[in-house]
This record gives C-alpha cells, sequence and structure tokens, in this order.
C-alpha cells in the first residue's frame, strides 16, 4: 500500500491550506464541456472547507507557456465550481504574490478561492525553486488532489509536497489505492486489456504488464502488428511491419514470465472505416487483401468475455476495435460489459484508464460499473509503464 498521508492527518481547522487540483476542464464558446474533474475534486475541497481550513485552489489551465493570456485566464471557472460546491467561491488575479496573498488573507476560514492559472508563471513548468517558495509563502499546508498532473516534477506538484506539510486529496487517495490494489499487489489471476492504434507507443506499458500480469489481452490495431510478426497476413489493416521484431520480443519476453498473450481469432473486416460500410467476419488468417481489420470478431470477444470469469483482478487500457463507428464496436462493448457485470457480482476489482479508455467505456455505458477508471491520461500510463510519479514520490517522501 502507498504511504503518505490523508486529510485525516492533518490538523486542518483554521489552516490555510494551497489544494492542488486539475481543472484543466475542456471548453467550447467559453462554456464548460465537462464537469468530472471538478466533481471528482468536490468532496476534497467539502472536506477541506468543513474542518475549517482556509482554501486556495491551485491549477493549471491550457499552455500558456509561461506567460498571461486571457483567453486562458481561470475567471470563467468561478461560477462552475460555486455551482458544483453550492457555495460562493473567491477568485485571485494571480497565483504568487502580494494579490494572491491578500486573496489568502482575506479569506474567512471555511472559504475558497480559486488562484489564477499557475502556467502564467515559468517557474510552475520549470520547478523554480523562488516560485515554489512564493507558492509556499501563500498557506500552512499543502494537500494534492490531482494525480493526473503527479507525472509533471512542477512547482505545484512536486515542489510545494517538500515545503509545506502535505497530504493526498481523497481523489488522490482513492486513485493510488485502486491502482496498489490493481497492480502493485493483486488478488490473482490478473489480467490486463491494451488496445490502441500502436505498439510502438506503448513499448514501456507492454514491457512492464507482461512481467507482472497473468494475462494480457491485445486489441486494436496493435494486436495486427502482433499478427503479421506471427506470419498472419492482415491485408490492408493498421500495422507496424517494421515493429514485428519488437512484438516477438514482448511474446518472447511474455512466456519466460508466464503471461498468457491473446490475440484475436477473428476479426471483422471492411474496406473503409465509415458509417454503413459493408463488413465482414473473418478467421484472423483468411483476412482479404482489400481489406482492414477494424474490430475483434464475435467469437473472439466471447473467449475474452469468458475468460475474465477466471480472473480476479483487471486493468484495462484502450479500446479493442474502432469503438466510435458501429458496429465495430462491438468487441470493446461485449467484453467491457463483461467485465462490469463481474465486477457487480463482486468477483472482479476493475481499474480502467488512458487515452480513449474513458469514452469506449463510456460508450459501452459501463463507465460506472467499473471499480475505478482513472480520468487522468498520462499520469495513468506512466503508473501502468511502472515508472515513478514525482507527485505521487514527493507525498511518500513526506509521509
Amino acid at each position: 500500500m502507498p504511504k503518505f498521508k490523508t486529510l485525516d492527518n492533518l490538523d486542518l481547522a483554521g489552516k490555510t491550506v494551497l489544494l492542488r487540483v486539475d481543472f484543466n476542464v475542456p471548453m467550447a464558446g467559453g462554456k464548460v464541456t465537462d464537469l468530472t474533474r471538478i466533481e471528482r475534486a468536490a468532496p476534497t475541497i467539502r472536506d477541506l472547507a468543513a474542518a475549517g481550513a482556509k482554501v486556495l485552489l491551485l491549477t493549471h489551465f491550457g499552455r500558456p507557456k509561461g506567460t498571461p493570456n486571457p483567453e486562458m485566464s481561470l475567471r470563467p471557472l468561478v461560477p462552475v465550481i460555486a455551482a458544483v460546491l453550492g457555495v460562493e467561491i473567491g477568485f485571485a488575479e494571480d497565483c504568487v504574490g502580494p494579490v494572491a496573498q491578500k486573496a489568502a488573507q482575506e479569506l474567512a476560514p471555511g472559504g475558497v478561492a480559486l488562484m489564477e492559472n499557475l502556467r502564467f508563471h515559468a517557474g510552475e513548468e520549470a520547478n523554480d525553486p523562488a516560485f515554489a517558495d512564493a507558492l509556499a509563502a501563500l498557506g500552512d499546508l499543502y494537500v494534492n488532489d490531482a494525480f493526473s498532473a503527479a507525472h509533471r516534477a512542477h512547482a505545484s506538484t512536486e515542489g510545494l509536497a517538500r515545503r509545506l506539510p502535505s497530504a493526498a486529496g481523497r481523489l488522490m487517495q482513492e486513485e493510488l489505492e485502486h491502482l496498489d490494489q490493481a497492480l502493485a499487489q493483486p488478488k490473482r489471476p490478473l489480467a490486463a486489456v491494451v488496445g490502441g492504434a500502436k505498439i510502438s507507443t506503448k513499448l514501456d506499458l507492454l514491457g512492464n504488464l507482461v512481467a507482472r500480469v497473468n494475462m494480457l489481452i491485445i486489441g486494436g490495431g496493435m494486436a495486427n502488428t502482433f499478427l503479421n510478426a506471427l506470419g498472419v497476413d492482415v491485408g490492408r489493416s493498421l500495422c507496424e511491419h517494421e515493429m514485428a521484431d519488437t512484438a516477438k520480443q514482448i511474446i518472447a519476453k511474455a512466456k519466460e514470465a508466464g503471461c498468457d498473450v491473446v490475440l484475436p481469432t477473428d476479426a471483422v473486416v471492411a474496406g473503409s472505416l465509415a458509417a454503413g460500410v459493408a463488413y465482414t467476419t473473418v478467421s484472423v488468417k483468411t483476412v482479404p487483401a482489400n481489406q482492414m481489420i477494424l474490430d475483434l470478431g464475435p467469437a473472439t470477444a466471447e473467449h475474452l468475455a469468458r475468460r475474465l470469469g477466471d480472473c480476479a483482478t483487471l486493468v484495462w487500457n484502450g479500446p479493442l476495435g474502432c469503438f466510435e463507428v458501429p458496429p465495430f464496436d462491438a468487441a470493446t462493448n461485449t467484453v467491457a460489459q463483461a467485465a462490469a457485470a463481474l465486477t457487480k457480482e463482486g468477483k472482479l476489482l476493475s481499474v480502467a484508464g488512458g487515452g480513449d479508455t474513458v469514452s469506449a467505456l463510456a460508450h459501452a455505458g459501463v463507465l460506472n460499473d467499473f471499480s475505478y477508471v482513472s480520468t487522468a491520461g498520462g499520469a495513468f500510463l506512466e503508473w501502468l509503464e511502472g515508472k515513478t510519479l514525482p507527485g505521487v514520490k514527493a507525498l511518500e517522501d513526506q509521509a
């Protein structure tokens, strides 16, 4: 179990807490189009405020490259955050310096204020000691609730944790505990589903997983690369032919580690990826030369669903086919729904995240039925790859 302090280890009453959140939310036309990140941080904010702390929200937004940019100001988020929390919140025009200090001093115990975009200062991404000192001067305690930014050694994710008494927020705590259960100390058999287009972008991930899981299910375009490496003609399918030797090495490493690599035996093929296109199901050994594999076949999907019934833990990253264009969503839907049913029955711990995974599971109607779904793309992937996350290590070092 990761060793880090939580809100329950802090004396919060009357203290000013610097709370790192990730409110880098999608916006269109000046409106927030997805509240998920704000909603997920709300329990931490509420707990801090209820304990009598002054809460200063620190977050980045967009890529202003170290200089103020009105188009990337956080001010439009104020009414949105206030609506989610059900309370009024303040706003400071800067996150350091006199303006920020005044906002902190004027905040009443239990009050919440949003500080302006951290990335308006070059010192944030550079993890500049002077900038970290300026942030630390605002408060008494530091709480990190932004796992999605924990893979970056920035001033607000790594530097602050080494300057103030620090703890993980509720969301960070939940994320780390589930990830620990899924891969660090899993109940076995442990399966991993890895989909997506290319193995070249997931070499570290595959290399780490084959040494740790009992079964590795490979789908998406990367399955074509593995089939090609084994001598299967995949027609016009997306395939990294130049990665054949690498795919063979991964299979050999898996065999040595006792990991069963599961590849498709049938596939859904078509002449192009388009809505309403004619398609058919074939054995992977008989893919027509002028066709492309766009989804795992029904026999493979049903086989995978059955195999999951023998597992105790599942880690999922990436779709199994081109789920955005039906009917090439069928395999992802079938396997995801099977995993969700096993989870609901208490037979499977299921943790998913990264890339298109959240969208794929939402499309399958099971986003809320997995044990845990991480919205942290890069951080979740780096954790799956076995890498040290600076923001997490900083919390653990201060525990």
